[in-house]
């Protein structure tokens, strides 16, 4: 039996030279990516001196001042960084918990106009955040919402919520029904089938769905700009605090920065695999 050939990548069968331009690009674009990362890293363990000054220092002697001091006096960082866990952490895991749910209904269900329906999900969060943060404030403001933790999780929510029953609805179209009508055979319920069957099966749409909707919740500044408060704050509430009239605190900007960054980096590298499984299976499909 002869082996099986696999097919070669558009960039194994294009020439030389067109491979030599494509490693080109990728490695501008990764340059471009990264040495803003790394100088804003590296920068975090500078002094005063060294971060301002007029040039820039490859070579210096570490510090952990700039940490340190996010988490001494005034600038104790500790609410912050619990206010952004707790915001993000619970606002991508509901927007994941409903968007299955929603998205399973989505896929299955059979009507007319479920393409336009689709669509008219996504458009939502396609809406700049200025056109929905005046009516959210004033709905939240009669509810007693600003400037609380809730209130924080149904604004991300807003926006996470579409994008996950979108995102799921694809990834569930991908399975075949006769999945559910097997498990339905068997004796199954039709929340049996989805939860011991489908559920297990879309994993990567899971993960994929989560990891985005956190970043998305993490990094927001606008949202909590507007609704949070002194109980509330999150971490790029406390890094604009840092720019004031007197001056700007470089090095802590810098180490409040890669606080922001490099757990969001880090879950990605955590969960890659199923990150581009998800990205490039489900989501291309495009209910």
């Amino acid at each position: 039996m002869s082996a099986v050939s696999i097919p070669a990548s558009p960039l194994e069968r294009g020439t030389k030279k067109a491979r030599v331009i494509v490693w080109i690009v990728l490695a501008v674009g990764l340059v471009w990516t990264l040495v803003p990362l790394l100088w804003m890293f590296t920068s975090s363990f500078k002094n005063d001196q060294d971060v301002t000054s007029a040039d820039p220092k490859v070579l210096f002697a570490p510090t952990l001042d700039n940490y340190t001091g996010l988490f001494t006096g005034a600038n104790n960082l500790t609410p912050y960084l619990w206010h952004s866990i707790v915001a993000a952490g619970l606002s991508a895991f509901l927007a994941v918990a409903i968007g299955a749910l929603a998205g399973y209904g989505l896929a299955r269900t059979q009507m007319r106009g479920k393409k336009h329906l689709s669509f008219w999900i996504i458009s939502t969060r396609m809406a700049p955040i200025a056109a929905v943060v005046l009516p959210l404030f004033l709905i939240f403001r009669q509810l007693g919402l600003i400037d609380s933790i809730p209130g924080l999780v149904l604004a991300y929510l807003t926006f996470d919520l579409p994008f996950a029953i979108w995102l799921m609805s694809a990834f569930f179209a991908d399975l075949p029904p006769s999945l559910e009508e097997s498990a339905l055979v068997a004796g199954c319920s039709r929340w049996q089938a989805f939860w011991q069957v489908i559920l297990p099966l879309t994993k990567s749409g899971l993960v994929t769905t989560f990891v985005l909707c956190l970043v998305f919740a993490w990094n927001d500044y606008a949202f909590a700009l507007v609704f949070s408060g002194p109980n509330s704050q999150t971490l790029p509430i406390a890094a604009s605090q840092l720019v004031t009239q007197t001056g700007i605190d470089w090095g802590q900007l810098c180490a409040i920065g890669t606080f922001v960054v490099v757990p969001m980096m880090l879950a990605g590298l955590a969960v890659r695999r199923w990150l581009v499984t998800g990205l490039t299976l489900g989501a291309v499909t495009g209910e």
